[in-house]
């Protein structure tokens, strides 16, 4: 895919995809080093799984959309109200306690702004994905090459 045929708010949200993206891998492999696979015991047992999944996940996600691969806004987008739920879930009562305490530049505020923002970008990333492979010659329901 050449991004030079993609309309520049297409670029411009990709390239915020691929830094956030990039950076969960960063963090959830940050926490597997320090942890091991014991890194997210005091969360519950989905979102250890889910947590641990997400190594991968944010990756994948993050390749396929810097390949402008029509699958990467979705998954991106079910990756992060996963990644959402279990945070909302884990910290509800913390919440409902001490909101405030919650409103810092990491942790739970600024991953779901970019949760709402890739919820709120996928659908029209990934129709900008798909008519890029219709402009280069290929279906868009074809293996991707």
């Amino acid at each position: 895919m050449r991004w030079g045929t993609q309309p520049r708010w297409a670029r411009w949200v990709a390239a915020i995809y691929v830094i956030g993206f990039v950076e969960g891998t960063g963090s959830h492999a940050y926490d597997v080093i320090r942890g091991g696979l014991h890194a997210y015991r005091y969360w519950p047992l989905p979102s250890q799984l889910l947590f641990h999944a997400l190594l991968v996940l944010d990756l994948l996600v993050a390749v396929w959309v810097v390949l402008a691969h029509p699958t990467g806004p979705p998954l991106g987008a079910t990756t992060m109200a996963a990644d959402l739920a279990a945070n909302w879930w884990a910290n509800w009562d913390g919440i409902v306690n001490d909101p405030l305490y919650y409103v810092k530049l990491v942790g739970l505020a600024p991953i779901t702004l970019f949760g709402i923002f890739v919820l709120a970008t996928a659908l029209p990333l990934h129709r900008t994905f798909r008519q890029g492979l219709s402009r280069q010659g290929l279906s868009p329901n074809a293996p991707y090459r």
